[in-house]
């Protein structure tokens, strides 16, 4: 059945709907929904997709692309800098390890020397897609294994361009001597200068996020309209991962480092939330794509080749990647998941192995075999995990104390409440700098975008973002958090927000500003009992109380309130002789904004340990009486 490509993204999707929560019904995967999905509606089964099949999923890689973007969102170029060694280490062994074995397997089969080394440098890759979305939806991201995980599919799409110098060699066969569809500059330059573009990449992103990317984002976001910065969002990912195709760099990974670089940044969150719908859509179609491409015909003419390939390599990158875990210090169950994780072919084996036939190193009835065994490798690999954690990993876990399980999260202070506040004007800023002069972090959500920048250039974790919608509130941490702080100064916002909180997540508490009398009785009969009707005085209470909710004695906050109360009002008369000049007023907020930390830092120092609950055996209700 011949059908045009609009139809073929209707029938991927309208079988993504009815798959995955089938699927998940069973306690199974969503890919392996997905690729069950395209496996049904394919050329093989209901013949239901036409020739735009292909077409289809290298449209859809660019849901890859967004997840590896959104992935660099959440990580910090300091923590990625942190993780160098362990990407080099990880990364570089998994690669070598696994393609000198798969080489021996293959020579042992009797394959041609240039076919065997060509197809194990494409099979010791691994799929990102498949890998991500584990790690997100079993949420082990901050796990050692899946640390572990995302440093070596880092490492792979580095590797990618190495591969791509190498696989001409191997052939002796020069780009310019045949019509390729990969025409890319790192192929007209001199071999030696290819593995530069490395460098060349990072240094381009690195320059477009500092002087291009933010101003770009704040120019868009004055307009106050949603969807250019939608249409911002998407233009960057995709004019990125362009660009980077273009150099010769993975478009993957340069989305990624594109993601790293606004990682600091503060549309952080809005660029999460405007990007993941897009993201999960795409990696959806993405995966039916690759079951839909499933050749049935050809593991149909030499089932025993086809399987045995799938086996030996699925055998080979286990045993190395399970060595790797252990040799790197991780316990039996991270060394387990982060092998089977791992353990398939990536999505980009089927780039490489097209390029590869293209250099006349693989026939094509070997290309649509070894096009079989990774998509194959790619079904398994769910089924694998499944059995791994149901079967495997709990008779390891129970040999361990609970306090010492292998799957804790990692760097996660449970002693810090996590706390969002919604609006930084003056009445959410008079909180925010309370809470961040006793060294409470807390992650703060504002629309204006030039006090965004202004107070980010004086130390204070704001993004820009939008929190009316759910995915800004999810990208900045609703589904963690304990405190929601509403200081907004548009009445209905703070409302339609606190409305939203508590019909989605209502186990967060609750601290909304209120505008009059009317507005603290709607809250009330809404069930929010933490009100404050607004004036510098209130917002200090509002203060106050967030510090006592995590964990200060009210008599220590209500201190602390009336000392930041006195330094505010000596720092107006100050700063009211400099309106007139902006340059002069902005770096006089920034001394003063300094000054009140470090007079509300000493001041702590005159209280010793008993202004924290659980240091003192005096009830709250003697918070009054004055220290000795």
């Amino acid at each position: 059945m011949e059908s045009s490509l609009a139809m073929n993204t209707l029938l991927f999707l309208g079988v993504a709907i009815i798959m995955v929560p089938l699927a998940r019904k069973f306690g199974l995967s969503s890919v392996i929904g997905y690729i069950l999905g395209g496996i049904i509606i394919g050329p093989y089964v209901l013949r239901l997709t036409g020739k735009d099949v292909n077409d289809i999923m290298h449209a859809s890689e660019f849901g890859v692309i967004m997840l590896l973007f959104l992935v660099g969102l959440e990580l910090e170029p300091r923590k990625f800098w942190e993780m160098r060694k362990k990407i080099v280490g990880l990364g570089l062994t998994q690669m070598l390890l696994s393609i000198s074995l798969l080489f021996l397997v293959f020579i042992s089969a009797g394959w041609r020397i240039d076919k065997a080394i060509a197809i194990a440098m494409c099979f010791a890759l691994s799929s990102t897609a498949i890998v991500l979305q584990t790690l997100q939806e079993k949420n082990n991201f901050k796990t050692m294994a899946g640390e572990a995980s995302f440093s070596t599919l880092l490492f792979q799409d580095i590797a990618v361009i190495p591969i791509l110098a190498i696989l001409p060699i191997i052939a002796n066969y020069k780009s310019s001597h045949h019509n390729n569809e990969i025409q890319i500059i790192i192929q007209k330059l001199p071999e030696w200068l290819q593995a530069g573009t490395v460098i060349l990449g990072v240094a381009i992103l690195i320059l477009l996020g500092r002087y291009v990317f933010v101003p770009f984002l704040r120019y868009v976001s004055k307009s106050g309209m949603t969807e250019l910065l939608t249409a911002s969002s998407l233009f960057l990912v995709i004019g990125v991962s362009e660009l980077m195709a273009a150099i010769g760099l993975s478009p993957a990974l340069g989305a990624f480092l594109a993601g790293v670089m606004l990682a600091n940044s503060e549309f952080r969150h809005e660029l999460e939330a405007q990007i993941n719908p897009f993201k999960g859509l795409l990696l959806a179609v993405f995966f039916v794509s690759v079951g839909s491409t499933i050749n049935f015909n050809i593991i149909q003419q030499d089932p025993l080749f086809i399987f045995s390939t799938v086996f030996a390599v699925l055998a080979v990158k286990l045993v190395v990647l399970y060595a790797i875990g252990k040799f790197f210090k991780m316990d039996t169950p991270q060394s387990l998941f982060y092998a089977f994780a791992l353990s398939q072919v990536g999505e980009f084996a089927f780039v490489l192995i097209n390029y590869a036939s293209d250099l006349y190193l693989l026939s094509p009835e070997l290309n649509a075999q070894m096009m079989a065994v990774t998509a194959i490798t790619m079904c398994i690999t769910p089924i694998l995990l499944i059995i791994n954690d149901k079967f495997i990993t709990p008779k390891f876990i129970k040999e361990i104390p609970d306090e010492e399980n292998d799957f804790n999260i990692l760097d996660n202070d449970v002693s810090q409440k996590k706390i969002i506040i919604v609006g930084f004007g003056h009445f959410g800023s008079t909180v925010g700098r309370l809470l961040k002069a006793n060294k409470i972090q807390a992650t703060v959500l504002d629309r204006d975008s030039d006090r965004v920048k202004l107070l980010r250039s004086h130390g204070f974790k704001v993004y820009y973002g939008d929190a009316t919608r759910i995915p800004t509130l999810r990208a900045a941490g609703i589904e963690d958090a304990e405190l929601l702080v509403l200081c907004l100064d548009d009445r209905d916002d703070n409302k339609f927000i606190a409305d939203l909180v508590r019909e989605h997540y209502p186990k967060v508490k609750i601290f909304v500003r209120a505008k009059n009398r009317i507005d603290a009785y709607n809250y009330l009969n809404n069930g929010i009992e933490n009100i404050y009707r607004e004036t510098l005085g209130t917002a200090v209470d509002m203060a106050i109380d967030v510090l006592h909710e995590t964990g200060m004695r009210k008599y220590a906050a209500r201190r602390l309130g009336q000392r930041f109360m006195a330094i505010d009002k000596a720092s107006i008369r100050r700063l009211s002789k400099a309106k007139e000049d902006d340059e002069i007023l902005s770096f006089t907020t920034k001394e003063f904004l300094q000054r009140e930390e470090e007079l509300l830092a000493y001041d702590n120092l005159n209280f010793d340990n008993r202004d924290w609950e659980g240091s003192s055996s005096v009830d709250d209700d003697n918070d009054e009486e004055t220290p000795n």
